[in-house]
């Protein structure tokens, strides 16, 4: 049996790829994990009981999960290798060596080597990488060695070695895999140029060798020589399916702390990277409750200060997503693109994360809570008095002016009411007009609510543009009503918002809770006005062919539509067959009115 707060943290883990980390009672670290889908994943372990021993052992001591989001599974194997390393998990047995993944060096000296290595030394080369097996590392360096001849020798090429003849060119120059920079057959600069090209392809920017490739490929097709266009298109698919980026190791960033920052009404979420020799080494989100309405960059300065002194920090550069003041002795960085922009989005990818988890589990937990939160959130984001704890949405269903209806849905403290749902046949328009059927809906609404002493809503959204607000508003204001009740309404193409004598509309972001629950009203009342306009245009269409055959009702006309499947199999069926489902009395009548109707 899950302990509640241990099921509770795998329902709302997320579905994205990362590493998670599972800890004892005591808050030791007992395992690191990573995963393509991490909810997937961890519940994996609890829902069976495994062969393994050791594995029911570690599953019975877990209390807590801990995650990092990352982009890739390739960065979630990454990093799983780093926090292995660091944390020495118990239960973690093979990456506790020193073993490390490989990376591409381009050695800092005259006509560069490139070779892949386990070891970084910090004498000026470059590194690239990390890759997650070495069979990729050999194809990049196969796909190299083919478009570029480079020296393989360990030779010492100054300018000087090369003048005084001390080497002499080997078998490779020989078969064409070098130039012979050692004799000075290659110059310096022409062999930087194509380093140069390769650094390109590396970083991930190839497109002009893929441009040359292709032209190479066309060139070689256009001359029969398909084995060697073969061969190039096998170049370009290597080079377009490659990646070599990773946010959690890269070299370029050592000894870094990242933090960031998101808020909403009540709290405020820190998550803090922590980067040594260019690989995370510790991923932790730190919850701010808010006392009065403190700015995040206040909040985020607080946070610097608090998890600086938690875990003993002295690094001399944070990554911050605004600028803050520490004094001399801290550096902060707020970065525009590049490397250190990327991990600064993947810290605030961990904030928002974390922050949905944690209200996941309130709405689980505590659903009173999470209502209030909510109401609170539209009440500040809609510009309300009050908060909307009762809206009701309308919608206008209508094809070629055909059987016209509109749905009024409720929704009260932020959920469907389906009791209070109502349906309007449209009485005084004729004819498609969206503007007027509005109008004539809104004041049958309400007018109703008025006389039966039933209580109004606090909010009503229309579907529709500034012409149905418009429309709808003439209602309201006829009933005196402007003022008490706030009505907006929501344009389809660009969720844009639209209030009572406000020209510009108000656009909410995309991932707001707000604008979710308003769309949500919006597709309900679409969804129910148009259930009840075809069942409206069925039964019109069955009307006027059954409905007037003297002596049949309309139980028995549903009856036989049901059987039948639809009127022009009825008026194909046999007096015999229609008695079998009405009795022959009826369907002797009907048999006869389609008999006579008959050309």
């Amino acid at each position: 049996m899950l302990l509640p707060s241990l099921e509770l943290q795998i329902q709302t883990l997320p579905d994205n790829p990362g590493v998670y980390q599972y800890y004892d009672k005591e808050g030791k670290i007992l395992y690191v994990g990573k995963a393509k889908n991490l909810k997937k994943r961890v519940s994996s372990y609890f829902n069976k009981i495994h062969d393994n021993g050791k594995t029911n052992v570690l599953v019975r001591k877990i209390v807590t999960i801990k995650h990092i989001i990352v982009s890739s599974e390739q960065d979630a194997l990454l990093l799983e290798n780093n926090l292995i390393k660091k944390l020495q998990p118990r239960y973690n047995v093979l990456l506790r060596d020193d073993k490390t993944y490989p990376w591409i060096c381009i050695k800092k000296e005259p006509f560069s080597r490139i070779f892949p290595t386990r070891r970084m030394i910090k004498d000026g080369s470059e590194y690239f990488g990390p890759y997650t097996n070495f069979k990729t590392v050999n194809t990049i360096l196969d796909l190299i060695k083919e478009l570029y001849p480079l020296r393989t020798c360990n030779y010492d090429l100054t300018e000087n070695n090369i003048e005084k003849g001390k080497y002499k060119v080997c078998l490779e120059f020989h078969i064409g895999n070098c130039k012979g920079g050692c004799e000075g057959y290659e110059l310096l600069e022409n062999y930087q140029k194509q380093v140069d090209a390769i650094r390109e392809i590396l970083k991930g920017n190839f497109k002009e060798s893929l441009k040359d490739f292709k032209t190479k490929m066309h060139e070689f097709a256009a001359n029969m020589q398909f084995e060697e266009a073969q061969k190039i298109k096998e170049k370009i698919e290597v080079l377009e399916n490659y990646q070599s980026r990773s946010t959690v190791l890269n070299p370029k960033i050592s000894n870094i702390d990242v933090l960031s920052i998101v808020s909403d009404e009540t709290m405020a979420y820190v998550n803090f990277l922590q980067i040594a020799h260019g690989a995370i080494i510790r991923s932790h989100t730190l919850e701010l409750k808010k006392k009065l309405d403190e700015t995040n960059e206040e909040l985020l300065e607080l946070a610097v200060v608090e998890l600086r002194e938690r875990f003993h920090l002295t690094t001399k550069e944070i990554i911050l997503p605004f600028p803050l003041d520490f004094g001399d002795k801290i550096k902060v960085t707020v970065p525009q693109l590049g490397d250190k922009k990327q991990i600064l989005e993947l810290s605030e990818r961990n904030a928002k994360y974390y922050r949905l988890e944690q209200l996941k589990q309130i709405q689980i937990v505590d659903p009173e809570r999470h209502t209030n939160r909510i109401m609170a959130q539209m009440q500040k984001d809609l510009r309300l008095s009050v908060e909307p704890r009762y809206i009701e949405c309308f919608d206008n269903s209508n094809i070629q002016g055909t059987n016209p209806v509109a749905a009024c849905v409720v929704f009260k403290d932020g959920k469907p009411s389906k009791k209070d749902y109502r349906h309007f046949n449209i009485k005084t328009v004729e004819g498609p007009n969206d503007f007027a059927s509005m109008e004539e809906v809104v004041y049958r609404r309400y007018k109703r609510l008025l006389d039966e002493n039933q209580p109004l809503p606090q909010l009503i959204i229309i579907d529709g543009g500034k012409g149905q607000l418009s429309s709808a508003l003439k209602s309201i204001d006829d009933l005196g009503l402007r003022g008490k009740i706030a009505i907006i309404g929501i344009a389809k193409r660009l969720e844009e918002l639209f209030y009572p004598g406000d020209s510009a509309p108000l656009y909410l972001d995309k991932k707001s809770e707000t604008l979710k629950v308003i769309q949500y009203l919006r597709n309900e009342a679409h969804r129910f006005g148009i259930t009840f306009h075809r069942d409206k245009r069925s039964k019109s269409a069955l009307n006027s062919s059954i409905e007037t055959i003297p002596g049949i009702g309309e139980k028995t006309m549903l009856t036989l539509i049901k059987h039948f499947k639809s009127v022009k199999r009825l008026k194909l069926a046999t007096e015999k067959e229609i008695s079998e489902v009405v009795g022959a009395s009826k369907a002797k009548k009907i048999s006869d009115f389609y008999k006579d109707i008959k050309p």
